[in-house]
């Protein structure tokens, strides 16, 4: 029909004109309303009361194949109301089996059911009762929902305009017309005032969901996703003859366990985005007292590497979450053959000829090859798998368009790679898009969580699970989590390590998960991080600060404290107080909380002091150390003052000589300073990183024409090798994390050795700015 005759056709029944153009312009809605219309009119006059009905299945029906038995019942009038029918479209969601089980239909859907007006006044008689008290004290400005909710319950199938008039008429007996009193303005009490100060705004309610853990989010999510088993609820699952079948099979090895994968490609270090979607799939089974599979998505042979598969694992473990099983898509290769053997013979793919470039885009020419008969298609794959055919000279298509326009998808091709685990057995190799689903269905994934642009590939998931006829999971989407200031793709990473900018996947200058360990970066803030990004189908687009809080907050309560010099300037202290020239000083670890242990530090009569906390003459905003200004040593107990300062031949000073007094003896010092012992403190290497590029999108070609590696900024690494450290240090193992005081958080490097020791700067402490 044209859409003209299907506007006056949906007049015709009852729409609106208005109503009845905008349904025209939805054509699945529009189509399934025709289909409706004509059904009903096989055995009845499709009046207004009847059109109506017809609309809201056609818009709220979830599964087409249940149509026919729905609109036999609206069409007989056993299906009367909007109550009898949204009964009804709550039991087939249900219930999705074909065919229906009509008596039960029928019963679920009030068939026969009928509801007196003796009935009707009754139980808004006692509800009326119920609530007397209020409805006296606040007469016409009473809340009626309430009570209209409870009498929807009691009476399930009643007409609903017949409940309302006969509670507006109660309360009308009751308390009489309205008066002048009635339609004047509400006082605005102190209860008003009360639920208004209580009231949250929306900044407060985000802050309270950023706060809540992110198991308590994904227990949340839980609500919003289709319970183990209910697959067949979800918007846009395909049911099948076999659905429930096979659903029955999936819940029986299951036991309606929640069960997920992480399922990464084997060709890269996993990066900060990888930690959103570790923490969502690993989260949510360990939320919901499921089980996730690390899963590697071995399909590529010719660019996976044994340091990527244990890197990985690696990572996730790093990260607090221990996989119920590591699998492999390789592990399913010859169940995967078979699958597309089945998907051959149902005429729904094909061996094609066409190169790569010719059919890669949105719109590639149509195969030509692809109504070939199934026998042929069947011998070229055959001739595939046992290595007679060119790589490059054919594939095996499906038959189907993905949601975002790609025309038959490729399922199978040759490479003539040996495959890191299964050796030269196969040279034909799944795709994603083939793969992705049925492993997912042999592994019998409840929530196959992905990011969102999968979305585009929902229901091509739930059409090739349907096609070879095996249980199809659910398909779920979540919004990325990108950085600016940064690059995590794996082809750009290594060309600023082949351009010699960055050394490795882990250089802490990066965003990959290594190499944010290697800095000094700890899970605990990284899943913290996630959790602040919380549950959402929204891309985010975050600046490195969020990352760094999360990161400082983790780092104060777990980082003990210790003393470090970068640049370092020699004291002696002339009247030392001890014969013996050291004192053993006990420092608090943590000096808020001295009950989490202490370490000691020697205090001797040459220290170290950072060469920052010294000025010939301090001006009225300088508080440290100074010819003309005392200076407090932490943690010591003791005051400095100046005698003389050394100086080189070049001017600079290269040694202090200097008197100290107790802190009792003295008067309150502007400043504490921290400091080493020049005789027992360890030699070290500090690096210091900074930002890798000057743009917060330097893969944007409008903002950095050039490309991204002419964005790096230069000098971003800054290695300090005469920096001094205490020597309470000297035993610690690599990645290690300390708060040298006054200066930063320091992670120990893998470089360390057993003569040197190395550290990173994590992140410096956050100081208000122009602080002396």
């Amino acid at each position: 029909r044209i859409m003209p005759d299907l506007a006056n056709l949906f007049v015709s029944v009852g729409l609106t004109e208005q109503k009845a153009k905008e349904t025209v312009k939805n054509k699945n809605v529009s189509a399934t309303f025709v289909e409706a219309i004509d059904l009903a009119k096989k055995s009845c006059e499709v009046d207004k009361s009847i059109g109506g009905l017809l609309y809201q299945i056609s818009t709220r029906l979830k599964h087409k194949e249940h149509l026919p038995v729905i609109v036999k019942f609206v069409a007989g009038k056993k299906i009367k109301t909007e109550i009898q029918l949204s009964c009804a479209l709550d039991y087939l969601k249900n219930n999705p089996s074909i065919p229906v089980d009509e008596q039960k239909f029928s019963d679920a859907s009030g068939v026969g059911v009928e509801i007196s007006p003796a009935q009707v006044e009754e139980v808004i008689e006692n509800l009326v009762n119920e609530n007397k008290a209020e409805l006296l004290s606040q007469r016409y400005r009473f809340n009626t929902g309430k009570i209209l909710a409870t009498a929807r319950k009691l009476l399930k199938f009643a007409d609903g305009r017949i409940v309302k008039s006969e509670l507006d008429m109660q309360i009308l007996d009751l308390l009489g017309p309205k008066t002048e009193a009635d339609f004047g303005p509400v006082a605005k009490g102190k209860k008003e005032k009360k639920e208004k100060s209580g009231s949250k705004s929306g900044k407060e309610e985000e802050q309270q969901w950023e706060d809540r853990s992110l198991m308590e989010q994904l227990r949340g999510a839980a609500l919003k996703f289709h319970k183990p088993g209910e697959n067949y609820k979800t918007e846009g699952y395909v049911i099948t003859d076999n659905t429930m079948r096979l659903m029955g099979e999936h819940l029986k090895i299951t036991g309606g366990q929640v069960r997920t994968r992480f399922p990464p490609e084997p060709n890269g270090i996993l990066h900060i985005g990888h930690a959103k979607a570790i923490n969502f799939n690993f989260g949510y089974a360990k939320a919901n007292d499921g089980i996730c599979f690390l899963r590697y998505d071995d399909t590529n042979p010719e660019k996976e590497e044994e340091k990527f598969f244990t890197g990985i694992l690696a990572m996730v473990k790093w990260l607090g979450y221990t996989p119920y099983k590591v699998t492999h898509a390789s592990d399913y290769f010859q169940e995967l053959y078979d699958l597309a053997v089945v998907l051959i013979k149902k005429d729904l793919a094909y061996a094609c000829h066409q190169k790569y470039e010719e059919i890669k885009g949105i719109n590639p020419p149509p195969s030509p090859w692809r109504n070939r008969p199934i026998s042929e298609s069947l011998a070229l794959f055959e001739d595939m798998r046992k290595g007679k055919l060119d790589e490059g000279s054919t594939t095996i298509r499906m038959k189907h368009i993905m949601e975002d326009g790609k025309q038959d998808p490729v399922a199978y091709r040759i490479k003539f790679t040996p495959h890191h685990r299964t050796g030269d057995k196969w040279c034909i190799y799944p795709t994603y898009d083939f793969t992705h689903c049925l492993c997912d269905s042999l592994e019998h994934i409840s929530h196959s969580l992905c990011t969102k642009e999968f979305q585009a590939r929902r229901s091509s998931y739930f059409w090739l699970c349907n096609s070879v006829d095996v249980y199809c999971p659910v398909q779920w989407e979540y919004g990325r989590l990108n950085l600016q200031y940064t690059v995590v793709s794996k082809r750009k990473i290594q060309k600023l390590i082949d351009a010699g900018i960055v050394r490795d996947w882990d250089d802490p200058r990066l965003f990959t998960l290594t190499a944010l360990r290697r800095r000094g970066f700890p899970p605990e803030a990284l899943n913290d991080f996630c959790a602040k990004v919380g549950v959402t189908g929204n891309l985010c687009i975050l600046e490195p600060t969020m990352l760094e809080s999360c990161v400082r907050t983790t780092l104060n309560n777990t980082a003990p404290r210790v003393m470090a010099v970068l640049d370092p300037l020699k004291i002696t202290i002339t009247n030392f107080p001890s014969d013996e020239g050291s004192i053993e000083i006990k420092v608090p670890n943590f000096p808020a909380d001295e009950s989490r242990g202490h370490h000691s530090s020697n205090l001797t009569k040459s220290l170290y002091i950072e060469r920052t906390d010294f000025m010939d003459i301090a001006d009225k905003n300088y508080k440290r150390f100074a010819s003309n200004q005392s200076v407090g040593l932490r943690h010591a107990g003791l005051v400095l003052t100046l005698d003389r300062a050394v100086k080189g031949d070049n001017g600079d000073v290269t040694e202090l000589i200097v008197t100290c007094k107790s802190v009792e003896e003295s008067p309150k010092p502007k400043a504490f300073i921290h400091w080493v012992s020049a005789t027992s403190s360890l030699a070290c290497e500090i690096r210091v990183y900074s930002r890798l590029f000057k743009h917060k999108n330097p893969e944007d070609p409008a903002v950095v024409p050039g490309g991204f590696v002419t964005d790096c900024n230069s000098n971003t690494l800054t290695v300090n090798t005469a920096a001094r450290v205490e020597a309470s240090v000297k035993n610690s193992k690599v990645f290690d994390k300390f708060q040298f005081e006054r200066l930063g958080y320091f992670c120990v490097d893998p470089d360390t050795n057993d003569n040197k020791i190395v550290f990173n700067r994590t992140i410096p402490l956050k100081e208000d700015p122009g602080k002396n």
